[in-house]
């Protein structure tokens, strides 16, 4: 497991994973993560691999390397959370070079995920935006849609960002309304997950629709529909919240 506690400066080898612009290189064991003596000089700590020190570099000839959802599909909680961290925080780093105050050029803190502005002193920490995803259930059936970025044939469970000033409740009622046309009643919380594509924490919820009636918005959303838990479309992977959301709601109303 990850312990996020960054190693000091004077930590200069461990465990490294080696991640390209779409990929993570594959070690010779299988693993994402290869031992090194010394890291990098660029290398990012992240924290301790099971006691021992990790960090991240990212390498410019990963053109071949497995893709980064691919890694996520065969990887533990564990090496998920891990994935994610390296992910979120390299871009991050990358995107905030210069000071979003003054102009000024930043540089990387030591101790902690920060970028410091020594021109006006703002100290910047990585972007992580909250968002809602949400299996609408009428009965036994369930509501799910398609967005026009899907693969063929996919319907996921509905999903957007929370607004400033907005709580997650409200997130949910104002989404499932402004896509799919549909007031709902009880919400209840189910789990959340990060997802880095690019830096969410995906909050997951089931909502009881108040009625069967579909308007989609045709833009966020092209279509929706409500499924039987015996015969789904196809669904999203199984190491997304989404499809986490719909197995459990199948198998909590499964015919006995």
């Amino acid at each position: 497991m990850l312990h996020r506690e960054i190693p000091p400066a004077d930590v200069v080898g461990g465990w490294l994973l080696r991640m390209g612009e779409s990929g993570v290189a594959r070690a010779e064991s299988g693993s994402m993560l290869v031992y090194c003596e010394r890291w990098p000089e660029q290398a990012l700590r992240l924290g301790y691999w099971h006691g021992e020190p990790v960090a991240v570099v990212v390498e410019t000839d990963g053109e071949d390397w497995p893709p980064f959802r691919d890694w996520l599909a065969q990887a533990s909680a564990s090496e998920s959370e891990l994935l994610a961290t390296a992910l979120q925080v390299t871009r991050w780093e990358r995107d905030h070079r210069f000071c979003g105050r003054c102009g000024h050029a930043t540089r990387r803190l030591s101790h902690e995920f920060a970028m410091q502005c020594d021109n006006c002193g703002l100290r910047g920490y990585p972007r992580i935006s909250p968002c809602i995803i949400t299996l609408v259930t009428h009965g036994r059936d369930m509501l799910l849609a398609r967005s026009p970025r899907f693969p063929p044939q996919r319907y996921s469970t509905l999903a957007g960002f929370i607004e400033p000033g907005e709580s997650v409740e409200a997130a949910v009622r104002r989404e499932v309304m402004e896509e799919v046309g549909v007031e709902v009643g009880r919400v209840s919380f189910f789990k959340s997950q990060s997802w880095p594509f690019p830096h969410s924490l995906m909050m997951g919820f089931f909502a009881e629709a108040a009625s069967r009636r579909i308007r989609i918005d045709g833009e966020e959303i092209v279509d929706a529909a409500w499924f039987t838990p015996e015969k789904p479309p196809q669904l999203p992977p199984t190491y997304s919240i989404s499809r986490q959301l719909i197995e459990t709601h199948r198998k909590a109303v499964a015919i006995r």
